[in-house]
This record gives C-alpha cells, sequence and structure tokens, in this order.
C-alpha cells in the first residue's frame, strides 16, 4: 500500500473528514463561482467569455478529493494561489459586481487552502501515533 492511501487512525478522523467535506465543498464552490461569474453574473463581453474555461483545472482534483489522495491536497494547497491571485487583482482593479466576486473568489481560496492544510496535518499526525 503507497503511503499516500494510508487510512487516518480513528483518533484524528473527526477532524479529518470535516476539512475533506469543507475541502470538496469550497472546490465545488469555487467551480460554481468561476462559472458562473464569467458567464452570467459579471462576463467580460455580454453573453459570456472565454475566461469561464479557468474552471477547467479546479475540476481535476475533484477526483483526487473524493478518493482521500494525499498528493492531490499538497499540489491543490499550491495551485489554488494562481486563483487567489486572480481574485485580489480583480478585486483591486474591476468594477462592481466583478470586484466582489472576486473578493469572493480570494476568500474561497483562503478557506480551500486552510482545508487541505488541516487535513493533510492531520493526516501525518495521526499516521506518527502509535497504534
Amino acid at each position: 500500500m503507497h503511503p499516500e492511501q494510508i487510512a487516518p487512525l480513528p483518533t484524528a478522523a473527526p477532524l479529518v473528514i470535516g476539512a475533506r467535506r469543507v475541502a470538496v465543498a469550497t472546490l465545488l464552490a469555487l467551480i460554481a463561482l468561476c462559472l458562473a461569474w464569467e458567464l452570467f453574473l459579471a462576463p467580460l463581453r455580454p453573453g459570456g467569455s472565454w475566461l469561464a474555461l479557468k474552471a477547467l483545472p479546479l475540476c481535476i482534483p475533484l477526483a483526487g478529493f473524493l478518493k482521500n489522495r494525499m498528493y492531490t491536497y499538497r499540489w491543490v494547497s499550491l495551485m489554488i494561489w494562481l486563483y487567489f491571485t486572480e481574485g485580489v487583482v480583480r478585486a483591486w482593479s474591476d468594477r462592481a459586481p466583478s470586484n466582489w466576486l472576486a473578493l469572493l473568489e480570494a476568500v474561497l481560496c483562503v478557506v480551500l487552502f486552510t482545508a487541505c492544510t488541516v487535513h493533510i496535518r492531520q493526516r501525518l499526525r495521526s499516521q506518527k501515533l502509535p497504534a
């Protein structure tokens, strides 16, 4: 069995499960926000824009999150900062309502990063505990 696929011990299970649920829910919310923002709510051009394709890379980690793969949590915690940067820049430079959507994107990114970090730390901590 690969070390990244080792199930957490019961002592940290509630926190690990909670962090996993928050991570999945936040990732789904971020995908929905990116699509709605660029297609309906505040697109760059009337009728939607190709910028909605930015949601596609967010769909890739869904399978890894649902399969509880540690590697996925690790690389998402790094990749999400690209979306955070876009959110901060557009929150500063765009006009309403796009700046509010960008701020929401940045907040969702911080929540996702926090959930990934908690999930990773608790799983590693539970693996080090004696049986």
